[in-house]
């Protein structure tokens, strides 16, 4: 059982609130995950020709200005770097591809949490209250987020198998439910050239919607194909530059509730998570039906 929550601004004016809403709405499934929570916020993009990663390493004090130094070094190009506690972004010229592979062979023991050119990822242990002040939650702007509260059923209670999981630029996912096939898709995606940094279904889920997405699929196709090949119940919200998707299983297994308004659309795994968002009262209310793919995109997506 774990915690759900996703948020697309529609009216700019409030984009200044976006960390603060989303914040309450974390909070508000801290019963249905305790263990963990993560956040993907998409904001502050930079330009075409630079990219950002959100890292994470277990120390507090960790060497982070001699890393992004020397990777500075590799790259030939400034890195700018923002420490947040265990997780530091760090923004760089060219692409995010470049910087991963110097990452992976020179410090192994970094985690590469999120990567792209407008998405952030945040994730930890502990409370979702806890987690969401860690991180300063409350005070991020943006255009829309996706959140994850988690208790633990297939994996371990660790930082890198919280949710969310990240298989792309500016993409990631969080799931609620479980995945009976997901060795076999493991085997079969690491045929394709996948690598897997955990043993999380969830981040099988990731990864293949990620290949489906690179071989040409629309992220509604991508999600319909994944009706097919995943087996078990689920509820997934996706993170994508442009917005975000919800979808849910042919049985409809796994709670989740989506809102809007003309200003927002909210999703939650209960509807407790979204009451509290200005003009709930007159929003239309919604259970997202079985197999049925849910998208909202930001019109001036980055």
């Amino acid at each position: 059982m774990c915690g759900i929550v996703g948020l697309y601004l529609k009216n700019p004016a409030m984009r200044d609130r976006l960390g603060h809403h989303l914040e309450h709405m974390l909070i508000g499934m801290t019963e249905r995950g305790p263990d963990s929570a993560g956040i993907a916020v998409y904001h502050r993009p930079v330009g075409k020709d630079r990219g950002k990663l959100t890292l994470f390493h277990p120390e507090t004090n960790y060497h982070w200005r001699e890393i992004g130094g020397a990777l500075s070094e590799a790259l030939h190009g400034e890195v700018d770097i923002e420490v947040k506690g265990n997780h530091a972004v760090m923004t760089i010229a060219g692409s995010t591809e470049d910087a991963r592979t110097w990452l992976k062979a020179n410090h192994p023991e970094v985690r590469i949490m999120g990567y792209g050119r407008v998405m952030e990822v945040y994730k930890d242990m502990g409370l979702p209250a806890d987690v969401a002040r860690r991180y300063d939650l409350a005070h991020m702007e943006g255009t829309h987020a996706i959140g994850h509260t988690r208790m633990a059923t297939e994996s371990a209670v660790t930082t890198e198998h919280s949710h969310p999981f990240t298989a792309d630029n500016d993409m990631c996912l969080v799931h609620n439910g479980s995945l009976s096939n997901h060795n076999n898709l493991r085997k079969w995606l690491r045929k394709q050239g996948h690598e897997f940094e955990t043993d999380n279904d969830s981040e099988v889920a990731a990864r293949y919607f990620a290949h489906r997405l690179a071989e040409g699929a629309s992220l509604e196709e991508a999600l319909r194909a994944g009706l097919k090949d995943l087996d078990g119940f689920y509820t997934f919200t996706m993170g994508t530059r442009g917005g975000f998707a919800v979808l849910r299983d042919e049985f409809a297994c796994k709670p989740a509730v989506l809102a809007e308004t003309d200003d927002w659309v909210a999703m939650a795994s209960e509807y407790r998570s979204i009451a509290g968002l200005p003009g709930a009262d007159d929003a239309k209310v919604w259970e997202p039906a079985p197999a049925v793919v849910y998208t909202w995109e930001v019109a001036e997506a980055a």
